[in-house]
């Protein structure tokens, strides 16, 4: 059985969430304890808990199905994530556990209605870009089960590939969260560092670690990490959005490629990667070749040098009490970090920055930095023999991304002639999250490859399927995803097409006594652009949908930022003199999130 993509998975259930019970009863059936990309798999009891918690509060009248944007959704944790009741191991059985709370994201992700199935295998304590440094077994690529998979989060993007859960979670330091995107043909979402809360996080390297996301689309990774992201309290380096990247690139994007690209004699790769740059460039985009010696420099960095040592400190007393409980390769790279002083840590700090300021230097003249997600893979067998090597051949276009404080979107990409996947990834500065995302679902279906290991495809509803029969609407509040009032687009079959902004002539207003709370947008010549949904709804269905306004809202024409005009909700003047004004906060799930944590 393979699960569905997020929209469909809720669509289905949403009208009849007890129908959830007998689809967890089939989905556990399929889940084997034979299969070494799960540490740990849920039990019936654990998954009803959850469920449990769902319907009490539909059937109290606390909440509709409608308010849970995940409802029931299948979703796995990498074993370094902590989920509250379930044993964490970082894939080192000496060092396991049992948490009794959960990870700040796995709170989020299930107060949206999420549920966890499992607990996935790992590189141990998150220690390569291979997917073979586990007790528990080598996860094999869902390619081809002579090849790695990828790691450190190996058993996260297998199951995902698979077609067993919607999607998982990863955590990426030198890029955990994309080799094995890239090396199993799915989408692997590394955020800005900051924007996802670390808290309950086994840390590889804290000032650099991340939870990555996992998933089939880009549009269902993007829907998680909004819901998952956010300012925590127990993390003292989540960041909020200062909310100045741009929501898209340009139409006719600008990407930097590397002048001299490394495959290390995989001609496979190479051939994949010459026809990925070729369709960008028939696609409109204009590559431009850059000196890579900083990004060399600052990859570097992350195994060679100083910055080695907080992998020691996160180790901590099992490398110091119980070396032989550790794996080999992990416990000799974690040793180096003794060879390192203070003074060597704090000269680090200093080369990091100087790399990091000429690499966002660099960028600053393009769109994004396109790169082979891996420049090569090797088999089960190649990775015995060398270890250390061939994992630092597949970080080359991943270690320098969080030391320099970029995002980073892997992309599945052209296959290479052997039948194996050859992603694509596409970095930019922080924040650029969301330019990411919109241009990637625009280029998986551009490509529309089977979706992961499964023989699924984009559904025919995306965007580039829409037909002529649809009005395109923008939304700005309550019918936002995640928000109480979707279901009113969901439940008429409207689709989302993309995230945009408005014109920069808008104030947006936190209108008063309205239920669920709304805002009101109005044009004005002091105003700034305001963050936007575009939904394609059935014309047969926009009718009904307009009756359902309540006012003081209505429907209007929007000037989006890019000059399109679209239909959008507006506001009578006459409700915003006892409103407040959050246009600073550039959108209204913005302005929630620092309200909320005010």
């Amino acid at each position: 059985m393979s699960v569905a993509t997020l929209s469909e998975w809720v669509v289905s259930y949403r009208q009849h969430p007890q129908q959830l019970v007998a689809a967890y009863q089939q989905l556990n059936a399929n889940l084997s304890r034979d299969d070494n990309a799960w540490i740990y798999i849920a039990t019936q009891d654990e998954i009803y808990a959850q469920l449990t918690t769902i319907f009490q509060e539909i059937n109290s009248g606390e909440k509709q199905a409608t308010d849970f944007p995940l409802l029931g959704v299948p979703f796995a944790a990498k074993d370094n994530i902590n989920v509250a009741g379930m044993p964490t191991s970082a894939a080192c059985p000496a060092f396991t556990y049992t948490p009794e709370k959960d990870a700040t994201v796995i709170s989020r992700l299930k107060a949206a209605g999420a549920i966890v199935v499992g607990k996935t295998n790992l590189d141990q304590f998150a220690t390569g870009l291979v997917g073979t440094r586990s007790p528990f077994g080598a996860v094999k690529n869902t390619f081809n089960p002579e090849y790695v998979s990828g790691g450190s989060s190996s058993g996260s993007a297998s199951v995902v590939a698979r077609g067993l859960v919607c999607f998982s979670l990863g955590t990426d330091t030198a890029g955990s969260g994309r080799v094995p995107a890239g090396f199993n043909n799915i989408v692997g979402l590394k955020p800005t560092k900051g924007w996802i809360s670390i808290a309950g996080v086994v840390p590889a390297c804290r000032l650099n670690d991340c939870v990555s996301v996992f998933a089939l689309t880009v549009e269902d990774a993007e829907t998680v990490a909004s819901i998952a992201g956010g300012i925590d309290p127990q993390d003292p380096y989540t960041r909020a959005n200062p909310q100045t990247a741009p929501a898209r690139f340009n139409e006719q994007p600008r990407f930097a490629i590397p002048d001299q690209l490394e495959f290390f004699g995989d001609k496979y790769s190479e051939a994949a990667f010459a026809k990925t740059l070729q369709r960008l460039e028939q696609q409109g985009a204009e590559l431009i070749p850059i000196d890579f010696t900083a990004f060399n420099q600052l990859a570097e960095q992350l195994y060679y040098g100083a910055w080695v040592a907080e992998r020691t400190v996160a180790v901590g007393e099992i490398f110091k009490n119980q070396p032989e409980a550790m794996d080999p390769t992990v416990r000799g790279i974690v040793a180096n970090g003794l060879n390192y002083t203070a003074c060597d840590a704090w000269q680090a700090e200093y080369t990091r920055a100087e790399l990091a300021q000429k690499i966002n230097a660099q960028l600053s003249e393009f769109d994004a930095l396109v790169v082979p997600t891996s420049p090569t893979i090797h088999t089960l067998a190649e990775m015995a023999q060398e270890p250390v090597r061939y994992n630092s051949q597949f970080g080359t276009y991943t270690n320098f991304t969080n030391l320099a404080d970029l995002c980073a979107l892997a992309l599945p990409g052209d296959f290479r002639e052997d039948g194996l996947p050859a992603g694509i990834t596409i970095i930019a500065p922080a924040w650029h999250d969301q330019a990411l995302s919109h241009f990637g679902k625009s280029w998986q279906q551009a490509l529309n490859l089977p979706l992961g290991a499964t023989e699924k495809t984009l559904p025919a509803t995306l965007a580039a399927k829409i037909s002529a029969n649809h009005v395109r609407v923008a939304v700005v509040g309550a019918h936002l995803r995640g928000m109480p009032l979707n279901h009113q687009l969901t439940t008429r079959h409207a689709v989302f097409i993309e995230e945009s902004r408005t014109a920069a002539n808008y104030r947006l207003y936190a209108l008063a006594n309205t239920q669920p709370p709304k805002p009101g947008l109005a044009k004005s010549p002091s105003g700034q652009p305001i963050a936007v949904e575009l939904w394609d709804i059935p014309l047969a269905r926009f009718g009904e949908f307009v009756a359902e306004i309540p006012a003081p809202l209505g429907i209007g024409t929007l000037t989006l930022e890019d000059g399109r005009s679209v239909k959008g909700f507006i506001c009578e003047p006459a409700a915003l003199y006892d409103a407040t004004d959050i246009t600073a906060w550039g959108g209204w799930k913005a302005w929630l999130a620092r309200h909320h944590s005010a």
